[in-house]
C-alpha cells in the first residue's frame, strides 16, 4: 500500500476511535500495536501518553509529538425528562456540536448513542428555536433509549462524570480532501505512523534517535508536559491554522514560527524551512493567535528543549473539520526531511 494511502485509512480508523482528553487507552493500545507491528519499542508513561523509541545512528535524541485526545463532553447531570447536561472537554463553539451524533460512555464499559440538541431543538414548537443562545445551559443530550426520567436514565449506568464523545462523520473525497471531526490531532498521529511504515519499509535509520511522544492532555493543555529527559529538539506535530489572514491551506503544511504560548525556536524553525524549500514542498511560515501545542505544555513543564510547531492545514478547526492529501503528504515529506538532517 503507498504510504499516503495508508496514512489517510490510519486516519479514518483514528478519528472512529473514541477519545475525549483522558478517554485514550483504546486509541492508544491502536497507536502502540501500529508502532510495534513496525518493529519499534513503545512504553507508556505515568498518565497514559505512548512513546515509540526509533534508534537513530547516534545516541542524540529528538522528538516529534502528535495527540490522539480529542473535545469532547462528560455528562453534568441527568434532567428530570430524561436528558443530559453536558460539561465540555477542550474548547469548542457549542454551534458546532449542535444536531451532532455523539456516544455517552460509562464508568463500567457501557455505551449509549444520542444526538446533541439545545433545550428548544424544533422551530415547528419552540418560539426561540432559532434565537435561543448556543451556550453550555441550553445544551443537552437526548438518549436514544426510551427514557423519561432522571430515574431511568440511572438505570442504564449512566451517571454525571461519564464522558461523551462525538460522531466523526470521516468522508475521503476523490478530490483528494479528508474531512472529518477530529483531525485536530489525528491526522498528524496518521502522518506519524506513515514515516515509520517508511522508516521500516525502507530499512531507513534516522540521523538521530527519534521519541515519537503521542499525547493524551493536549487539547486540556497540558499534554507532553512532560517528556524524555534525553530530548533535545521537539517538534509539535499538529494542525495548520487556516482563516482570517493567515497564509496557510489544506494543501500546505503550515510551519508555525509564534503562537498564543509565544514564539518557537527561532534556529529550529529556520531549518525547517531551509528544509521545506530544499524539498520543494508547498509551504507557508505563519503565526496563530489563538493556539498552543504539546511544544508550548512541554516548555511550561520546565524541559530543557529547543521547539517547533509544523502540520497540515486544517480548515474550520475545533469544528467540521477538513484537510487534504497534499498538505498530509508535505507534512510527511516534511519530517523526513527533518529526520535525515546531518548531526552537526
Amino acid at each position: 500500500m503507498e504510504t499516503i494511502e495508508y496514512i489517510i485509512q490510519t486516519i479514518e480508523k483514528l478519528v472512529n476511535i473514541p477519545s475525549p482528553s483522558g478517554f485514550t487507552e483504546e486509541v492508544m493500545s491502536f497507536v502502540k500495536q501500529e508502532a510495534e507491528g513496525f518493529g519499534y519499542q513503545t512504553e507508556y508513561t505515568k498518565k497514559g501518553g505512548l512513546v515509540v523509541t526509533v534508534p537513530g545512528k547516534t545516541k542524540r535524541c529528538v522528538g516529534l509529538s502528535a495527540h490522539v485526545d480529542t473535545l469532547g463532553a462528560m455528562v453534568r447531570s441527568i434532567t428530570g425528562k430524561g436528558t443530559l447536561k453536558l460539561i465540555p472537554v477542550g474548547g469548542f463553539m457549542m454551534e458546532s456540536i449542535e444536531a451532532s451524533y455523539c456516544r455517552v460512555h460509562t464508568r463500567d464499559g457501557r455505551s449509549y448513542t444520542g444526538t446533541i440538541l439545545t433545550t428548544s431543538p424544533s422551530v415547528h414548537t419552540y418560539d426561540d428555536a432559532r434565537s435561543m443562545e448556543r451556550v453550555e445551559k441550553n445544551m443537552e443530550v437526548r438518549l436514544d433509549e426510551l427514557v423519561a426520567s432522571k430515574e431511568e436514565v440511572e438505570a442504564l449506568g449512566i451517571s454525571a462524570g461519564d464522558y461523551i464523545s462525538f460522531d466523526a462523520n470521516f468522508r475521503y473525497l476523490e478530490n483528494g480532501f479528508v474531512k472529518s471531526r477530529h483531525l485536530d490531532d489525528k491526522a498528524s498521529v496518521g502522518v506519524l505512523l506513515g514515516v515509520l511504515k517508511e522508516l521500516h519499509e525502507k530499512s531507513l535509520t534516522p540521523e538521530r534517535t527519534v521519541k515519537l511522544v503521542i499525547s493524551n492532555y493536549e487539547e486540556v493543555g497540558h499534554g507532553a508536559s512532560y517528556i524524555p529527559q534525553e530530548i533535545e529538539e521537539f517538534i509539535a506535530v499538529d494542525m495548520g491554522a487556516v482563516g482570517d489572514d493567515l497564509g496557510g491551506d489544506e494543501r500546505k503544511v503550515s510551519i508555525c514560527a509564534k503562537d498564543s504560548s509565544g514564539p518557537y525556536d527561532y534556529q529550529l524553525t529556520n531549518r525547517l524551512i531551509a528544509i521545506a524549500k530544499e524539498k520543494k514542498l508547498d509551504y507557508v511560515v505563519d503565526v496563530f493567535p489563538h493556539y498552543g501545542s504539546d511544544v508550548s505544555a512541554a516548555l511550561k513543564g520546565g524541559n530543557n528543549i529547543c521547539g517547533a510547531l509544523i502540520g497540515q492545514g486544517v480548515s474550520a478547526s475545533h469544528s467540521m473539520e477538513r484537510t487534504h492529501r497534499q498538505g498530509l503528504w508535505n507534512t510527511f515529506l516534511l519530517i523526513l526531511g527533518y529526520l535525515e538532517e546531518k548531526n552537526e
